[in-house]
């Protein structure tokens, strides 16, 4: 018989009653060190009294209109996001997936609005993870996301990541742009170089066709810098964001610079929950904290801890640990065991992370973090890996 929960997750045998910081609590008041963060969702650690404060009051006033009405705070945050980014224009979803599928709207409307309607196609990368509607699976192409779905949705080029020379040999005359993570996240924590970020912007401009970046999982301060591009010092034509940028409260944002949106006219798209007064609250909560003075440069600092700390444990146990990779608190750890292994030993330690690509353990804190956590999740780490190490020992 099928649980009235459809059967499609693969869930660890944990269940938590509330959090606070970066822990979170079962029923029985365990308490687990959380490097999970609601897969790089919780950037202000859970229950941050100011992000409850602002749903809370919200919630005492107005739930929801639709987009048929003017919505006071979706125009607040849309400003605060054009004022601290390139773009100069932003609409808001519900969730990662619905943002990527539409920067791919956008970019095909930008092309038919100029003329060119046959320039549809999207190149993307190997191992990338854009999310699980049919333009989103079509674009990461991995086949456990798209078996048993018949055909995928056409328009779509996959070449070997941060390749060059692959991305110029698949721009065609209906190439309509370039779909990337600059960190790809469920792909193993594989970063391109600001190098390729600058490349990859010079081909674009040179072909004519859009830079559109998915930081879904990578925005929002997760490598020390509002947005992982900055670090490159270039500019997307559309970016995806969500995951962090709502704190725990769904929420995703389509940013475009008014050339890329200008032929977004009425009706081209829309979102009946999309922008509504309660997401808004907590979205405009959680910029408040990430825009604080000095936010960013802790979750920079953090990072060089928390990387110094794992190189160090890369060390101490070479058997266990290959590599360390990634950038600022979104830090990968490539093992020599699988994963899920990894998993169950820190979970024997109460803390927890999330597997990726590649035998990547992925390491993704909320973003305030303290030096204090830092050596405590290093130190369970640690230990864990001893346990794996024992494990071997007594075969």
């Amino acid at each position: 018989m099928i649980d009235p929960v459809l059967p499609t997750y693969a869930r660890q045998p944990l269940s938590f009653e509330r959090g606070e910081g970066v822990w979170l609590f079962t029923k029985d008041g365990e308490r687990y060190l959380d490097f999970a963060g609601g897969i790089a969702v919780t950037v202000a650690g859970h229950a941050h009294p100011h992000l409850v404060d602002a749903l809370k009051t919200q919630a005492d006033k107005l739930w929801h209109t639709s987009n048929l009405y003017r919505i006071e705070g979706q125009e607040h945050l849309a400003e605060r996001l054009v004022a601290a980014s390139f773009a100069d224009t932003v609409f808001f979803s519900n969730s990662g997936a619905e943002a990527v599928e539409g920067a791919i709207k956008m970019s095909r409307r930008y092309h038919d609005g100029a003329g060119n309607p046959e320039r549809y196609r999207i190149i993307t990368f190997e191992g990338a993870f854009h999310g699980r509607t049919f333009a989103t699976i079509a674009a990461g192409a991995k086949e456990k996301l798209t078996k048993g779905f018949g055909p995928m949705m056409e328009g779509f080029d996959q070449v070997p990541f941060g390749d060059l020379d692959a991305v110029r040999a698949a721009i065609g005359p209906e190439t309509a742009g370039i779909l990337f993570e600059p960190i790809q996240g469920e792909g193993g924590i594989r970063a391109l170089t600001p190098e390729t970020l600058r490349r990859l912007r010079e081909i674009t401009n040179e072909a004519g066709i859009l830079l559109i970046l998915d930081e879904v999982q990578c925005g929002m301060g997760r490598t020390g810098k509002l947005f992982a591009h900055e670090w490159a010092g270039v500019a997307p034509d559309i970016l995806a964001a969500a995951k962090g940028i709502g704190g725990g409260f769904p929420l995703g944002a389509i940013l475009a610079t008014e050339k890329a949106a200008r032929a977004m006219t009425t009706g081209s798209h829309g979102s009946t929950y999309g922008g509504n007064p309660l997401a808004m609250a907590v979205g405009n909560a959680v910029l408040d904290i990430v825009l604080a003075d000095d936010f960013l440069s802790h979750v920079q600092q953090m990072a060089n801890q928390m990387r110094q700390g794992l190189e160090g444990l890369k060390d101490t146990h070479p058997g266990i640990i290959e590599d360390v990779r990634g950038v600022g608190l979104m830090l990968g750890v490539k093992l020599r065991c699988g994963p899920a292994q990894m998993i169950a030993a820190l979970r024997d330690e109460r803390m927890l992370a999330v597997g990726a690509g590649e035998g990547v353990l992925r390491l993704l804190p909320p973003l305030v973090v303290s030096e204090d956590e830092i050596s405590e999740a290093l130190a369970r780490i640690d230990k864990a890996c001893g346990a794996l190490e024992q494990n071997e020992t007594d075969k």
